[in-house]
């Protein structure tokens, strides 16, 4: 598998997690002994009839495993390398290249515009089966709030599985010296969090909680991959709201506290909804939890055919359910709660489906003054 990121990035120090996948996933796994394929007879009709058909008629060519013998798969990550969702695509890459025999994969980081850049990519590309990838779940607030910059329709397009449901959580350096959300709630002077930048998933989660919670929060964008955990380290910010996963090790080394968690049924962190009490502040964290059942996922366009997509879903339920796959997701202690297809469609519609008093606050907490 080629695991080159945009621009010839590799794994060379890119943070906590994946530094480790880096280690597992540098082999090249390309497919050896390539099989030609005759794409078109020969008695079909002028050049003309051939591009009028299109890829379509190579798709009918073949199907199932065999249309992928000898085809490289571009896989695009919307975030920068070395974060979560970089981390949980390079090992689904991995797998699904290993149950995709002749196949091979290649990760391409396109970051940008809060994961727009790199999920309109996916959306416009040609529904073949051959460019699919990964964006963070803030996309779900840009299509709900109206953003200009959307040009998908997450309902339509062709959902293939998601790795994980990953919990929010509340997070501050170590040596903040803040006990408890309640005292973060009560402080005299602001803290500086860090956010991935505008439209990204942390950036409306930490928008949407301090406006409704009132916290006492300065917002500071343009973080990407773990350059939150590093900021916070240097003391340029003092706390973050992320995916637990994320901060799972960081914590365990002592950088960090958690404060709070929102969704997931973990039991050593308190959940937000149970310390506050005003209908505003259950709203914003109601809107929040919403997203934590679709985390890591894999898509592509809409449009790909029936079977090649059957293909991607049976290849990723392979991959995700795969004993050294999960070995390895165990090891850099990135949670599973996996789930395949229309199973992920109907999650991503469910999120979807907010009511317009919910739609109108998260407009009115984006709205820049």
């Amino acid at each position: 598998m080629d695991l080159r990121g945009q621009g010839g990035l590799s794994f060379g120090g890119i943070g906590w997690l994946g530094s480790h996948v880096a280690e597992g996933s540098r082999q090249q796994c390309r497919a050896k002994g390539r099989s030609s394929m005759t794409i078109f007879s020969r008695g079909i009709a002028a050049g003309a009839a051939l591009l009028a058909c299109g890829w379509a008629t190579v798709a009918m060519a073949q199907s199932g495993p065999e249309y992928f013998n000898g085809k490289t798969v571009n896989y695009i990550i919307a975030t920068e390398p070395g974060g979560g969702y970089d981390t949980y695509g390079r090992l689904v890459c991995e797998f699904m290249q290993k149950h995709l025999p002749g196949s091979t994969f290649v990760v391409r980081n396109m970051p940008g515009a809060g994961n727009l850049l790199g999920a309109n990519y996916i959306a416009a590309s040609t529904p073949d089966g051959l460019t699919i990838g990964s964006f963070n779940t803030g996309l779900v607030y840009s299509q709900l709030s109206g953003n200009e910059g959307v040009r998908f329709d997450l309902t339509k397009m062709s959902w293939i599985g998601k790795a994980a449901s990953d919990p929010r959580v509340v997070v501050v350096a170590a040596d903040a010296n803040i006990k408890d959300f309640k005292e973060l709630q009560s402080l005299d002077k602001k803290l500086k969090f860090s956010t991935s930048g505008a439209g990204s998933a942390s950036e409306v989660n930490t928008t949407i909680l301090v406006s409704a919670l009132k916290l006492p929060i300065d917002i500071i964008s343009g973080y990407s991959g773990n350059d939150d955990q590093l900021a916070i380290m240097r003391g340029e910010v003092q706390g973050v709201i992320s995916s637990r996963s994320s901060f799972e090790p960081f914590v365990k080394e002592g950088h960090g506290k958690f404060l709070a968690q929102i969704g997931g049924s973990d039991t050593d962190v308190p959940q937000l909804a149970t310390l506050v009490d005003n209908a505003e502040a259950q709203k914003a964290i109601a809107l929040v939890e919403s997203q934590s059942d679709i985390s890591r996922l894999t898509v592509g366009p809409e449009g790909i055919p029936d079977d090649i997509l059957k293909t991607l879903r049976d290849a990723y339920s392979a991959a995700i359910s795969d004993p050294e796959f999960v070995a390895k997701a165990d090891k850099l202690g990135l949670p599973l709660d996996p789930a395949i297809g229309d199973e992920v469609a109907d999650l991503v519609k469910k999120a979807l489906d907010q009511s317009p008093e919910m739609v109108g606050f998260l407009k009115q907490a984006l709205k820049k003054d």
